[in-house]
């Protein structure tokens, strides 16, 4: 597809790197000519320098040729105009990044309607709900579902002295009173698609997928349960913090913010009346110490400084909080972070770019299925995919055990109508209507019919 990022920063960068790894034509606005010629430098892209809601700079750009117009600058109302420009212009399709708390659900439903928006992204608010899932299921170190909460996806990394260790997979099914499947192992840099003779190691990163009424019940039959985080302390005053704190204060969570900046502290006080806020620098031990760090159920470090998230973090670990998660946005960081013994790192442009690289699949789609939701799990190496099957797909009716399904891909799990929610088996079929999850290591799957031979 042809498609026009305009907007090169942190988040711009992730999302033009996802199109050029897909095979798209890209092209590129930003005002710094500097990120533009880093830009073209790096990938096969076309960079124009100039005011992405100039009519001139659009038209230069090719506006009226582009299948998707991705609008990812600093300011929302710069995204919005420009997107509304665009479409007027020809562009078939625009997403444009939405993150100002003030635009409330309601308003910005009616400005997608007014301005022609096919989709608005606020990355910091998808932050948040990933940090929140966490939150609420500390055994795991990434959450993602499916089919509208049908099915749970989970990430946990097994530690020396875990009683998962040395279990091969056959003998935990047998040992459990529910349904689940362990989709992928990622061992070292190598992912592994596990059949039920694999045998589970220390240092092992596993994906767990079940019915969400089951996963609870499931953890605890495992032996690696841990409770629900009802105390926490959040590092830094951002977007990410406030959208966090809300979902955690509405569900009865104590929330305890530091912020430095005092102009934000106060505003923070009076948006969130029920936490508690802090004025001072989070990078003192002694401030988080007095504030009671030994005693919370998690610690979530969010300020805008990858360095400082880490740090903080390690210190938060070393002094036994139960959960620790730390938000870093660059790729050689977030290694080094795992490297130090941080396990739970969320990062903004890796979210990001994985809901516009499901838009982006979903746009491309047949007829045959169409893509519901996408994730990248075992640290970017595996895709996750949810389809909708439609009624001329190949693999209506047929026994999973007879598809030729191509190596290095797996089939996850099925939701039916009436929401039932299948850990399939060989004998398993997929209806028309089904919703399908699938795991790949190897392959791009834009399709349902692409996992067959």
């Amino acid at each position: 597809m042809n498609i026009i990022v305009a907007g090169c920063g942190k988040i711009g960068k992730a999302v033009i790197a996802t199109l050029c790894s897909e095979g798209h034509d890209v092209t590129l606005l930003d005002k710094n000519a500097d990120l533009i010629n880093e830009m073209t430098n790096i990938y096969d892209v076309i960079g124009v320098c100039g005011n992405c809601a100039d009519c001139e700079t659009l038209e230069e750009a090719a506006i009226d040729k582009a299948e998707l117009f991705i609008c990812v600058t600093g300011s929302d109302e710069m995204n919005m105009l420009s997107c509304f420009i665009a479409k007027k212009m020809g562009a078939k399709h625009t997403v444009a990044r939405i993150r100002n708390p003030e635009y409330n659900d309601r308003s910005l439903g009616f400005m997608r309607q007014q301005l022609d928006l096919s989709m608005s992204i606020n990355p910091e608010l998808l932050v948040a709900q990933e940090l929140y899932n966490i939150l609420k299921l500390p055994s795991a170190f990434k959450v993602e579902y499916f089919s509208r909460r049908n099915l749970e996806m989970i990430e946990v990394k097994l530690k020396n002295d875990s009683p998962l260790c040395g279990k091969k997979l056959s003998k935990l099914r047998e040992k459990q009173n529910v349904e689940f499947l362990i989709g992928a192992v990622l061992r070292g840099d190598r992912v592994i698609i596990p059949d039920g003779s694999f045998e589970l190691a220390a240092g092992d990163e596993i994906s767990i997928a079940a019915a969400p009424a089951d996963m609870q019940k499931l953890l605890k039959g495992l032996g690696i349960l841990k409770k629900q985080a009802r105390s926490v302390m959040i590092l830094g005053g951002s977007k990410t913090a406030y959208y966090l704190s809300k979902m955690l204060l509405a569900s009865g969570n104590e929330v305890k913010i530091i912020e430095k900046d005092t102009a934000r502290c106060e505003q923070l006080s009076e948006l969130l009346p029920k936490a508690v806020l802090i004025g001072g620098d989070g990078s003192q031990q002694e401030l988080l110490l007095e504030e009671g760090l030994r005693s919370l159920d998690a610690f979530v470090a969010l300020t805008g400084m990858d360095e400082e998230n880490i740090l903080i973090s390690i210190f938060a670990s070393n002094q036994n909080v139960p959960k620790v998660i730390s938000k870093v946005n660059r790729d050689e960081m977030a290694k080094m972070a795992e490297n130090l013994g941080l396990d739970c790192i969320v990062s903004t442009k890796s979210i990001t770019s994985d809901i516009i690289l499901r838009y982006t699949r979903a746009l491309n789609n047949s007829l045959g299925s169409s893509i519901e939701t996408l994730y990248k799990i075992m640290n970017g190496k595996v895709e996750a995919l949810e389809f909708k099957v439609l009624n001329d797909s190949k693999l209506l009716g047929v026994p999973i055990k007879d598809l030729t399904i191509k190596p290095g891909i797996l089939i996850a799990g099925i939701i039916r109508a009436g929401k039932k929610t299948i850990i399939p088996k060989g004998d398993d079929v997929i209806l028309q209507g089904d919703r399908v999850i699938i795991l790949s290591a190897e392959y791009r799957i834009s399709n349902l019919a692409d996992i067959l031979r």
